[in-house]
């Protein structure tokens, strides 16, 4: 299963400024696997670590010593450690802060070595006061299987191809292949083992029940990280955001938590998420000018989760919802489609993302995001072209460059193009290697 950071990872070891590389991401998403993956193939051995209830670990991190450390991995793993030629991985290294701070002295002292750490709700630890190095790593997130990679998990090759051609008017020949495909990544979402388990046998009782344990392991997460007067408003949270989606405005609302819900009361369990890697929080903005940060309003927000399959699984939809007819494409207020096209954007620019929305909600914009220029984006569930507030907003201001993404072929009109959501995240990195 190729992943996409797998040549950032191959930059990061040839990069002559190299660092302590910080590999982050939610758990289930194949952190661990893809640098073991990268340790096999690029270096003559690898030394992985597990730092979760491990003594040893514990008792070589009491100092920074550099020289004693490494001698002590050696010693752990029973395997040489060359400089250059070992990738040293050490694994769930959140439970041992002491080892993410020797990071800082494995940047100064010792930078000849080859180290990778990987770690879910490493933000969380930063919070609770471990010492993370600033500055002295290099820093990496994983998400879950982007639709791109998810064609590559499916062994699409040929259609890969076409599509990295950037010819996007010839795709449109495509398009019932690649909605069919599409169907069936908004069932099964990116996370490995679940994309896994849907190739090999293509049962979707299977499919699904992973889904659930990996839901009931993240609800888990919250008894071991959170103390117990917090587990409650952070479920509430996290079980509310395929209804809160499925609203026609899709703004986050507390009062949908419980009734007389506020902000003070339940913030805390939303950044406690995004830390998490669990949610996507996008802020709205009262401009569509550059930089959109100044505009950045940080009381009106969506929350989306990390994975449109566990998404699909927290909100029960029946598998004959989505895999059959356009039912996921156009049911449920689009709330599939938002959700599909945040994590596409992700996974392809990893950069920030907001939507606008004027003062007395007339006008409002799914997505927009910065890069040359300013782009708004509409997301259409159905081949529905009629874009008001896209309109709209181009009519204001002659600097926009509008993108609409739905189910029609692409089109290129004047200030606008509509793009077929297949090929969302591949158009946006298009996008970016032209500015």
């Amino acid at each position: 299963m190729k992943r996409s950071l797998y040549k950032k990872l191959l930059e990061w070891k040839t990069s002559s400024r190299r660092k302590p590389l910080v590999l982050e991401g939610a758990r289930q998403v194949g952190k661990t696997w893809l640098l073991k993956e990268f340790g096999s193939h690029e270096y003559e051995n690898m030394v992985y670590i597990n730092c979760d209830n491990n003594p040893q670990v514990q008792a070589l991190f009491s100092d920074f010593d550099t020289k004693r450390i490494f001698r002590g991995l050696s010693a752990i793993a029973n395997m040489s450690i060359t400089p250059g030629k070992t990738l040293v991985i050490l694994d769930e290294v959140q439970e041992t802060p002491s080892a993410l701070t020797a990071l800082k002295y494995f940047c100064e002292d010792a930078p000849e070595y080859h180290v990778a750490v990987a770690g879910s709700l490493l933000g969380l630890q930063v919070h609770s006061g471990t010492g993370f190095p600033v500055g002295k790593t290099d820093n990496l997130t994983l998400y879950p299987l982007s639709f791109m990679e998810f064609l590559g998990a499916m062994e699409k090759n040929i259609l890969l191809e076409r599509i990295r051609s950037h010819s996007w008017e010839e795709l449109n020949t495509f398009s019932p292949q690649l909605t069919e495909l599409l169907r069936q990544y908004y069932f099964t979402g990116g996370m490995p083992e679940v994309v896994l388990t849907y190739i090999e046998t293509q049962e979707l009782q299977k499919v699904r029940q992973k889904q659930k344990d990996i839901l009931v392991g993240y609800e888990r997460d919250f008894s071991k990280h959170v103390p117990e007067k917090d587990i409650p408003k952070i479920r509430l949270v996290w079980r509310s955001v395929p209804s809160q989606l499925a609203k026609e405005n899709k703004k986050f609302i507390y009062g949908a938590l419980k009734k007389g819900g506020r902000a003070k009361e339940f913030e805390n369990a939303i950044q406690w998420l995004e830390d998490a890697g669990l949610i996507h929080k996008i802020c709205r903005v009262s401009k569509m000018e550059l930089p959109l940060k100044f505009y950045e309003n940080f009381d009106c927000f969506k929350l989306f989760v990390n994975d449109l399959g566990l998404f699909g699984a927290m909100a029960d939809a029946p598998a004959s919802e989505i895999l059959v007819g356009n039912n996921a494409f156009s049911g449920y207020k689009g709330s599939f489609t938002e959700q599909y096209v945040a994590q596409q954007f992700f996974s392809a620019l990893g950069e920030q993302l907001f939507y606008y929305a004027n003062d007395n909600s007339t006008m409002e914009i799914d997505f927009v995001f910065q890069s040359a220029g300013v782009f708004p984006i509409e997301v259409k569930a159905e081949e529905n072209l009629k874009s008001k507030s896209l309109s709209a907003a181009l009519k204001s201001s002659p600097t926009l460059h509008g993108i609409r993404f739905s189910m029609s072929n692409y089109r290129k009109q004047e200030r606008m193009e509509n793009v077929p959501l297949p090929l969302a995240e591949e158009f946006l990195k298009s996008m970016l290697s032209h500015v």
